[in-house]
């Protein structure tokens, strides 16, 4: 079992200092602990912790992990969501961070209709350009905007994106800022503030905190590596 007390402690005072640096408060930022491949029992150690907010990339692995978990915890889907797992996705999750197509934003709806049930979700942009990436490029992402007015059950709360993997930090800045930047474009198309970025991982979280991070997407940095994954 990896110490996820101090791995916590430690990890707070790193966001803590990021969001000095950057003139902000510590309480702007959340951590969304990843839970990809690891136990229910490594869950129920991190809420002990004080962890409220968890993540999960399969929809599969949650619905069986889930039922496992306390009670009080949240979950937010963060991984890439095939069409024929929503109605799964609309009854797990309270977050959708990872909306990459008007066509799956169509089908979310549909589903949420169907529940009644109203989901905040945001876009996920490929503000990189790498082909291995989902998303929106950053131009189609402000022209989603308009969109969003067919579906009354998603509420479009901001914007997630991965940067390139690089084991320099410094080398995502220039894709957390473009995202702020796509952020500020949508919102005045919109005509409303959209709060949330969704962008940092393990190995680059600080430099993301410091252009504006609202949730921080973190697995490696609190529960250790796991097998054949990438830090996250």
């Amino acid at each position: 079992m990896p110490d996820i007390a101090a791995n916590l402690a430690h990890l707070q005072q790193r966001m803590a200092a990021a969001c000095a640096r950057a003139g902000r408060e510590a309480s702007e930022v959340r951590i969304v602990a990843v839970g990809k491949k690891f136990t229910a029992e490594i869950i129920r150690e991190a809420a002990a912790c004080g962890l409220t907010v968890f993540g999960e990339n399969r929809v599969q692995e949650a619905k069986a992990k889930i039922p496992d978990c306390p009670g009080h915890v949240r979950w937010h889907f963060i991984g890439n969501l095939q069409k024929n797992k929503c109605r799964d996705a609309v009854a797990l999750f309270e977050m959708l961070h990872a909306v990459d197509s008007l066509p799956l934003a169509d089908e979310l709806n549909k589903r949420c209709e169907q529940a009644a049930k109203t989901m905040p979700v945001l876009l996920e942009v490929n503000v990189s350009g790498e082909g291995s990436k989902h998303g929106f490029t950053p131009a189609d992402a402000v022209e989603a905007m308009d969109a969003f007015e067919d579906f009354p059950q998603l509420e479009l709360h901001g914007l997630m994106t991965m940067a390139p993997y690089s084991r320099q930090p410094e080398s995502a800045r220039p894709f957390f800022q473009k995202l702020r930047e796509v952020k500020t474009s949508c919102e005045n198309k919109l005509g409303a503030p959209l709060p949330e970025l969704s962008m940092g991982m393990s190995g680059d979280f600080e430099v993301a905190i410091e252009e504006g991070a609202t949730m921080v997407r973190l697995g490696t940095v609190l529960f250790g590596p796991r097998a054949g994954a990438s830090a996250d």
